[in-house]
C-alpha cells in the first residue's frame, strides 16, 4: 500500500465522496485506511450498571484504500502515487507534479 499515516487524502467514491482529511490508521492486512472526521458511524454502548445510562458514540470507520486519493501538496488536487530512486533511496512522488512526498 502506498498510503501512509499522516497523508492528506480525498474520498473519491462512496457516500463520503468529496470529503478530505488526514489518515489516522493504515490497516495493511485488510487494505483499508481510517481518516479523521470521515465515514462516521454511530455505536451504541450498553450501561455497565443500573445507575448508569447507555449512550451513543460516533467514531470513524475504515474505508478501502482504493476509494481515496492523495492530495498533491503543490497543486492541491488528487494525484496518484509513484516511486523513484534518488541517490539509491526509494522515495514517493506525486504523479501530477512530480514532487517528492514527505
Amino acid at each position: 500500500m502506498k498510503l501512509k499515516k499522516g497523508d492528506n487524502v480525498i474520498v473519491i467514491a462512496g457516500k463520503n465522496k468529496g470529503q478530505t482529511g488526514k489518515i489516522d490508521v493504515v490497516h495493511t492486512a485488510t487494505g483499508r485506511v481510517t481518516i479523521g472526521g470521515v465515514n462516521k458511524t454511530k455505536r451504541h454502548i450498553k450501561p455497565k450498571s443500573k445507575t448508569e445510562k447507555g449512550s451513543t458514540v460516533e467514531k470513524e470507520a475504515p474505508i478501502h484504500a482504493s476509494n481515496v486519493m492523495l492530495i498533491d501538496p503543490k497543486t492541491s488536487k488528487p494525484t496518484r502515487i509513484g516511486s523513484k530512486s534518488i541517490d539509491g533511496k526509494n522515495v514517493r512522488i506525486a504523479k501530477k507534479s512530480g514532487n517528492e512526498l514527505k
